[in-house]
């Protein structure tokens, strides 16, 4: 068993480094993070510019390969030019701070997770839901158990992403775990006007809305009622329920 280990708060982490302590005797592991934070980079691949892999000069990191660049970056360069071969999991994490919801659309660390399934590997993504690092032992206890179920019993389908969600609890690791599906957010905040020491007018991003679906059966539902919410995601963004519709609306174009 290879397995690849990324994350998008970067090599210095105390998530990552809890995440490769969670995988130990489970094979083979290989690390690879982004240089700097890169939360909120969603699926973005770096194009504008050449690519750094380092490895990391800190005791605690040895061995961990690091790259200037994105978390997608980070698993694309080690899947198609920096290991010698192919890992059988990849997983993300652990991030510092939810990813359920809408946030799944802008997360590095699903990113992360979401590469290695683009390229046929069987993917997961862990986070707490809550900032701060709390009882980060507890949730890496709850990554090594999830990890070692799909490992015992995998899916037959293949590929398969996973995003675990797991509350900042010291008893996390005996948590009920629900498989669960996306909730809805409310929209973005208005963004935080300031002005630079220059007299620019500058802006920050607005913090994320509140929930706005989050009923029964959602991962806003299971961490809120105390449990793991472990959803099953996809790539294909397609709203197949509605293609009828647009056929008959605009049509398929002519022909050839």
């Amino acid at each position: 068993m290879r397995i690849l280990i990324a994350n998008d708060d970067g090599y210095l982490a105390p998530g990552l480094a809890a995440l490769v302590r969670a995988m130990q005797g489970l094979g083979e592991l290989r690390v690879i993070a982004p240089e700097q934070n890169a939360s909120g980079t969603s699926n973005a691949l770096t194009l504008n510019r050449p690519l750094s892999v380092f490895e990391a000069q800190g005791e605690a990191q040895r061995g961990f390969l690091v790259v200037n660049g994105t978390p997608s970056d980070c698993v694309h360069v080690a899947l198609t030019g920096v290991l010698d071969q192919r890992p059988d999991l990849v997983v993300s994490g652990i991030n510092q701070g939810a990813n359920m919801g809408d946030d799944t659309l802008y997360s590095g660390t699903v990113a992360a997770a979401m590469e290695g399934y683009l390229f046929g590997i069987p993917s997961i993504a862990f986070s707490q839901v809550d900032k701060g690092w709390a009882h980060l032992d507890a949730a890496a206890r709850v990554a090594r158990a999830v990890v070692e179920q799909v490992l015992a019993d995998p899916p037959a389908q293949r590929p398969w992403l996973l995003n675990v969600n797991i509350p900042n609890r010291a008893d996390a690791d005996q948590l009920p775990r629900r498989v669960t599906r996306l909730g809805r957010r409310h929209a973005s905040e208005p963004v935080v006007r300031q002005t630079s020491p220059r007299g620019d007018t500058i802006y920050w991003i607005g913090p994320a809305g509140d929930a706005r679906e989050a009923g029964e059966g959602t991962d806003f539902h299971a961490t809120a009622n105390g449990c793991v919410s472990i959803t099953p995601l996809q790539v294909d963004l397609t709203e197949h329920a509605t293609l009828p519709q647009w056929r008959a609306r605009l049509g398929d174009g002519p022909r050839a």
